[in-house]
């Protein structure tokens, strides 16, 4: 598998990961953490695929997407904290006044699982994060140990991946996501 990270500007290869099956239907799309939470229950139906649209043909896009070959595999948000709710959060702690940036959900699509891809996808996240000026990335992973998560909320990544990028431990949070505990961990980028 030859896998391609780049930003996700192009919409049908966001829709083909995030997108629901039926264009009525009120999937997340990946916007609860990126928009406020009465914009994100406002916009209902296909006004959340017109909003992601609208995202992908900004500047910087919404985030990286893996590719192998023309198909879209995986998915990794990524954007500034301060355009994010966890810039307000009160359960993921700021540990600084750094303008970091965050990366908050790994999706790879079902049947490319267990092949790498949510490696590159950090590795990509990272990259376009430093390409984009950010002088930190974090991350809000699951600290699971050995156990399984589930992979509904598998989402948020796992501590050892990060790890495994070079990330480290920042801080405990009083976020717990399927059971599991979240941490911070940050990437230096300057």
């Amino acid at each position: 598998m030859a896998l391609d990270v780049r930003p996700a500007s192009d919409f049908e290869d966001v829709r083909a990961l995030l997108g629901p099956k039926s264009s009525g239907a009120n999937v997340c799309w990946c916007l609860s953490h990126r928009i406020p939470s009465a914009l994100n229950s406002e916009l209902r139906g296909p006004a959340r695929g017109e909003f992601v649209a609208g995202l992908c043909r900004a500047k910087p896009p919404p985030g990286v997407l893996a590719h192998d070959g023309d198909e879209p595999v995986g998915w990794a948000a990524v954007a500034p904290r301060s355009e994010t709710s966890f810039a307000r959060s009160r359960r993921i702690p700021h540990v600084d006044d750094l303008p970091v940036w965050s990366l908050w959900c790994i999706r790879v699509r079902p049947g490319h699982r267990k092949q790498g891809i949510s490696h590159a996808l950090i590795a990509g996240a990272v990259e376009f994060a430093r390409a984009n000026g950010a002088p930190a990335i974090e991350a809000y992973p699951v600290d699971n140990g050995d156990a399984k998560v589930d992979l509904t909320m598998a989402y948020a990544g796992i501590r050892k991946n990060f790890e495994r990028a070079g990330f480290i431990h920042a801080a405990d949070t009083t976020s717990v996501l399927a059971g599991h505990p979240r941490v911070l961990m940050r990437l230096d980028l300057r």
